[in-house]
């Protein structure tokens, strides 16, 4: 059973959806699962595969179906987590555990620092933070590589930009600057410009995602347990980089999961994962 719920704010509303019941049978804290720019039609699969849990997911303000009149077109890591905090509020059947991947995670960091009671377990699964990398300069610049190749030649040449930086192995060298712009089409990507600028991975509307510092201190001293995850297939690239080196400040090693970046997700991605294994994985992880 899933019913879709909309939270009302004073220009927003937020779209959320229970997949299961509330309260839970069992007693169990709900299962959060949350993405950035994702919104929850890329948990459409791994929902299938956790149907013994009441699990919430959700649309960010401004994407998919929620909706946002505030004046504002920019993704910001604590916005979203007071957002986040509401609908949690809104539940009543917090704290909850939560599985954050990408910008989500990130997002999740920012709840944890501002309010920590929220989560049981929150897993941060690859958040791509460039501060917390020992080549965090070297990454800005090749961010804003592709960033402004997005800007210049539209989206198949920012997204060609984005897939070279993201797939890159190890620290940004002198190597990897000097390559060649990557031709969109051998991804198979559009190659002609569509006059937009407003998407929201590739514009400049979710910078202070990758630019977000996480507060080290006081994840540390939050009661919540925190685990970072890392994709098995991911490796030296550039989000499985960010999680280990966050795992590191966070005096853990990152915890493994099935496939890749978006290893929770089916056929509704254009590249699916292991969403099986992955729903096996956090059942184990969870406890």
């Amino acid at each position: 059973m899933t019913t879709t719920h909309t939270l009302e704010f004073a220009g927003a509303q937020l779209v959320y959806d229970v997949h299961g019941e509330l309260p839970t049978a069992d007693g169990r804290a709900p299962l959060f699962l949350i993405g950035q720019p994702m919104t929850a039609d890329g948990f459409t699969t791994l929902t299938t595969y956790l149907t013994d849990r009441t699990v919430i997911t959700y649309d960010p303000r401004g994407l998919g179906r929620s909706t946002r009149q505030d004046g504002r077109v920019d993704h910001t890591p604590t916005g979203q987590a007071e957002d986040v905090h509401a609908i949690i509020e809104a539940l009543g059947a917090g704290p909850v555990e939560m599985l954050a991947s990408s910008g989500g995670a990130v997002t999740a960091l920012a709840l944890v620092t501002a309010h920590p009671t929220d989560l049981t377990t929150l897993i941060a699964h690859e958040p791509p933070l460039i501060p917390v990398l020992p080549d965090a300069a070297a990454a800005e610049r090749a961010r804003d590589g592709w960033m402004q190749t997005y800007q210049a030649k539209g989206w198949g040449a920012g997204m060609a930009g984005f897939i070279a930086m993201t797939s890159w192995p190890g620290e940004y060298t002198e190597e990897y600057f000097a390559q060649p712009a990557p031709d969109p089409a051998q991804f198979g990507l559009p190659t002609e410009d569509d006059g937009n600028r407003d998407d929201p991975l590739m514009s400049d509307r979710s910078l202070s995602v990758t630019r977000y510092q996480p507060d080290i201190a006081a994840l540390l001293a939050a009661p919540t347990r925190v685990i970072v995850a890392v994709g098995e297939e991911t490796g030296e690239a550039f989000t499985g980089r960010t999680a280990v080196a966050l795992a590191a400040l966070l005096g853990q090693e990152a915890t493994v999961f099935p496939s890749h970046h978006g290893g929770f997700a089916g056929e509704e991605n254009g590249y699916p994962g292991q969403p099986e294994a992955f729903a096996a994985k956090l059942r184990e992880v969870l406890g």
